[in-house]
């Protein structure tokens, strides 16, 4: 497997978290956020039992490569 960390949150205040990566094998993104709790904010999703929510900040779109318009890693 090959995964390409895209970018971290620039904002975070640890450094550690939300990140975007991409998977050069499956050709898909992989997100690392916060999961996603509240109810409420749940019931207007429809989530199957094998998939779950994160959440990520709006700046974080930056990272990902159709907006940047290239596949270099950006950190």
């Amino acid at each position: 497997m090959s995964l390409r960390m895209l970018g971290k949150d620039p904002e975070s205040k640890d450094g550690g978290s939300p990140t975007v990566y991409l998977d050069d094998e499956t050709n898909s993104y992989l997100v690392q956020g916060l999961k996603v709790t509240d109810p409420e904010r749940r019931s207007l999703m429809n989530v199957p039992g094998h998939e779950d929510v994160v959440e990520i900040p709006r700046r974080m779109v930056q990272f990902f490569l159709e907006v940047k318009g290239d596949d270099a890693p950006h950190a």
